[in-house]
């Protein structure tokens, strides 16, 4: 029997939206620099003010290997959150990935470090550091509120948070569904005489 945590980190965003009924799924916007990142860990939650970003090196310094940066910047697309050296950090102490309603920065090498950043893009102005921003707070973040230690799973499709404490219950019901939509591929192999037989079925034609 696989543990919960094991199986979070199999499942893809979509099935895990569907067990949440798409209520927890971030802004379609924020999306990963490469489409093969794959992340599935803890939330530590930032939020800063227009323009900073101080308040993140804070969350580098507390942040256990395996935890995933959440960051509230308001939608900012005007100076960068963090650049390829923020990020070097990041990957130095093994953050998982940061998640972000804002943009970085030096992109080219971001993307050589190959550590996973889901961002509204990229800008060429630094983020300031003139102080404010605070660390493990609720923050809402692309539509949602994200509580620290919320879990959170991100792929090609986006990002989707599950809410503490409804870890296994989750889990258990993307992986039925996972489940469910195999039997269905299944069902339409043998072309079009079974895809014309599901169509029937579900629009319940007579």
């Amino acid at each position: 029997m696989i543990d919960t945590e094991t199986l979070l980190h199999t499942l893809p965003t979509t099935a895990v939206s569907d067990a949440l009924a798409g209520t927890t799924n971030l802004n379609a916007a924020i999306k990963p620099l490469k489409d093969q990142y794959h992340i599935a860990g803890r939330a530590v939650t930032v939020r800063l003010p227009i323009g900073e970003n101080g308040a993140l090196l804070e969350a580098i310094r507390i942040a256990q290997p395996g935890d995933i940066l959440v960051v509230d910047a308001k939608g900012d697309t005007n100076r960068a959150v963090a650049g390829d050296f923020i990020v070097s950090m990041m990957k130095g102490v093994w953050i998982q990935g940061l998640v972000v309603d804002g943009v970085i920065r030096d992109i080219q090498a971001v993307r050589d470090l190959d550590f996973p950043v889901f961002s509204l893009g990229t800008t060429v102005a630094a983020g300031n550091k003139f102080g404010g921003g605070v660390i493990q707070v609720p923050i809402a973040i692309g539509g949602f509120s994200v509580q620290p230690g919320d879990f959170i799973i991100g792929d090609a499709d986006g990002v989707v948070v599950i809410p503490q404490g409804q870890e296994k219950e989750v889990a258990q019901k993307a992986q039925e569904k996972l489940e469910k939509d195999e039997v269905r591929a299944l069902s339409i192999k043998g072309g079009k005489e079974e895809i014309v037989a599901y169509l029937d079925k579900v629009l319940e034609v007579k």
